[in-house]
């Protein structure tokens, strides 16, 4: 078995592991013919250059790395098929052509639904209590190919998009695990996707996590909103301002980027941003701010910040 993988972050390392344990022959030689990857970046205040995950366990085996799918080409790369996982870039087609059993994408949403950079964090902000992943054949479009299998999977009270992802994807790999005999004879059908079950979302961006100062006022006193607050990685997503649906939007974006506002310290002062780091519905619907962070400052409980700042905007 070959197979060449394209992904880049710590958390598809796990699938990696696995294609390599399950598949490897008798003289330690991985299935793993190659891995397309993101190029090495600089990283901190020392701009050290860093190389992905995947680029460093491949480096390690001493497998072939690409930073360009169209190398694949170039080199005439033999596989049986692919594997992508967070790879966050459209295949061309002259790739997916490269390999008999095409490229298999494991997307954690259970497609059609959340389609696009950002399912998890979507289905946290609004609130699902269950979601999954799948495992599909890609084409040239955007999470749109035949799906090969999905599973379901519960989102806890206290699910972090971490935590969350994690389990995600360390599931994905038992089940790709299991699934690839049958596909491989032939004996799993793909099913296309629903079009008009289609949803999307996109890649979230440092601002997407302001939350005006209105809203975070009306919700701290319990009076509620008749303003949306405007989800920017979710097509067309507005989101009720109750405490709940707050609650649940700054832990979709915790830790990145991370829920913001803005507050004034005093009265005519400039107002300076405020990150929220943690907060929480207490009752029914009463909104908490727990941790925050005033920009230049160390993080502080919403309670200290209140008491150094008691005429603060946001009271």
């Amino acid at each position: 078995m070959r197979i060449v993988f394209f992904g880049t972050p710590e958390y598809v390392v796990p699938i990696l592991s696995a294609l390599h344990k399950e598949y490897r022959e008798k003289d330690g030689t991985s299935p793993i013919v190659a891995v397309v990857t993101q190029k090495p970046k600089p990283v901190g205040r020392k701009q050290f250059l860093t190389y992905s995950p995947v680029d460093q366990w491949a480096h390690k085996r001493k497998i072939p790395i690409y930073f360009d799918s169209y190398e694949l080409v170039h080199d005439q790369v033999e596989a049986d098929f692919g594997v992508l996982a967070s790879f966050a870039q459209i295949i061309p087609q002259s790739v997916i052509d490269l390999f008999p059993h095409g490229i298999l994408n494991i997307h954690p949403s259970l497609l059609p639904k959340y389609r696009g950079s950002s399912p998890i964090q979507a289905a946290l902000a609004l609130g699902e209590t269950t979601t999954g992943a799948t495992i599909m054949k890609i084409d040239s479009q955007l999470d749109h190919g035949p799906i090969v299998s999905q599973f379901k999977e519960d989102i806890l009270p206290n699910d972090t998009v971490e935590s969350l992802r994690d389990r995600l994807f360390s599931k994905s790999a038992e089940v790709l695990i299991d699934l690839l005999t049958p596909y491989l004879k032939g004996k799993i059908h793909p099913q296309v996707q629903d079009e008009k079950e289609a949803t999307f979302t996109c890649e979230i961006k440092k601002e997407d996590g302001f939350i005006s100062p209105e809203i975070v006022s009306s919700a701290l006193k319990g009076a509620g909103s008749n303003k949306k607050l405007k989800v920017n990685f979710i097509k067309d997503g507005l989101l009720a301002t109750d405490g709940l649906s707050l609650s649940r939007f700054i832990h979709a974006l915790t830790p990145w980027p991370g829920a913001w506002t803005s507050v004034s310290l005093a009265k005519s002062q400039t107002p300076k941003r405020l990150k929220i780091l943690e907060a929480h519905v207490e009752g029914t619907d009463k909104f908490v701010l727990d941790v925050v962070q005033l920009e230049g400052k160390n993080k502080v409980s919403w309670k200290q910040f209140s008491e150094g700042y008691p005429d603060n905007s946001l009271k």
